[in-house]
């Protein structure tokens, strides 16, 4: 038998070696994992166009100064519209004011600006030839192009335009589409046969010579949009058909100017914030009547 005292001797000894063995395994335990590094943000471009258009305080945008309900140029010379709207809130959005400028739309789509204007914001169609010359934010509305007959020609379906003279703005995707060379990557509907272009400067023009009376086309083709506005202010012509195809719309910059990475991801970053808290959905509705901002079947 083993005495009192001897037993508790044990005890104590038995107690302080597993407090030495507690205290040396905590002393080599593995130290806690770092945190990641975070990704230093890029600094930004100092020969970008945007740090450029920040500096002057203004950009230049191309627009045509009649083509509503887009873009009119108002008697005290001031701009309204929805691709004004469009503008404004990306100037808006980049902190700096607007200059518009009003080149031929046959000079906006040829690229080699020259420096004249920085960006267009002019319902121009995203299509492979442009993007040779040109680079293109995301989408920021979408129309459909819509046939229409003057009343005179009687004409009501669009096989009644086989063989007659369609007129419509030069350097447009309506002209290329009655010439067969839009981007094949649109579907479209085969235009009439044996039917021909009618070019005037701008799509407007086109109502315009119908409202005068001139008879050098039978009809126009154009933006829906613009087909309505013109029928509501009594040009005297009818809708014609269904849609012949959809075209996406968006800001366009010349490849040829100032390195412009930096101002497109801005542009890009202000129109999708628009499209998602509903800014477009909104400027369209005002402008159209109808929300244009969703791609057709999406």
């Amino acid at each position: 038998m083993i005495p009192t005292s001897r037993l508790l001797a044990l005890l104590v000894s038995a107690v302080l070696v597993a407090g030495a063995c507690s205290t040396g395994g905590a002393a080599t335990s593995a130290p806690p994992a770092e945190s990641p590094t975070a990704v230093p943000a890029a600094t930004p471009d100092p020969d970008d166009l945007l740090a450029l258009v920040k500096t002057a305080g203004t950009i230049r945008i191309s627009t045509d100064p009649n083509y509503a309900p887009q873009s009119v140029l108002k008697p005290d010379g001031t701009y309204e519209g929805f691709d004004i709207d469009v503008a404004n809130k990306i100037a808006a959005g980049l902190g700096v004011k607007v200059e518009f400028i009003t080149p031929g739309w046959d000079t906006i789509t040829a690229g080699s600006w020259g420096g004249r204007w920085d960006i267009s914001v002019g319902s121009m169609t995203i299509l492979a030839d442009r993007t040779k010359v040109l680079d293109f934010s995301v989408p920021y509305y979408y129309t459909p192009a819509q046939l229409a007959a003057t009343k005179a020609s009687g004409i009501t379906t669009l096989d009644g335009f086989a063989g007659k003279t369609i007129c419509v703005g030069d350097s447009t995707t309506y002209q290329y589409w009655l010439e067969g060379t839009l981007d094949p990557a649109i579907k479209a509907l085969t235009p009439p046969a044996g039917a021909t272009a009618f070019k005037l400067p701008t799509d407007q023009n086109c109502a315009e010579a119908i409202q005068a009376g001139r008879t050098e086309s039978d009809g126009m083709l154009t933006s829906n949009t613009v087909i309505e506005q013109a029928i509501g202010a009594g040009v005297p012509m009818v809708k014609v058909g269904d849609p012949v195809y959809n075209e996406e719309l968006a800001v366009a910059i010349d490849k040829s100017g100032p390195p412009h990475a930096d101002l497109v991801a801005a542009i890009d970053k202000i129109i999708t914030d628009m499209h998602s808290d509903g800014t477009l959905k909104a400027l369209s509705e005002k402008w159209f009547g109808v929300d244009l901002t969703t791609k057709v079947g999406e």
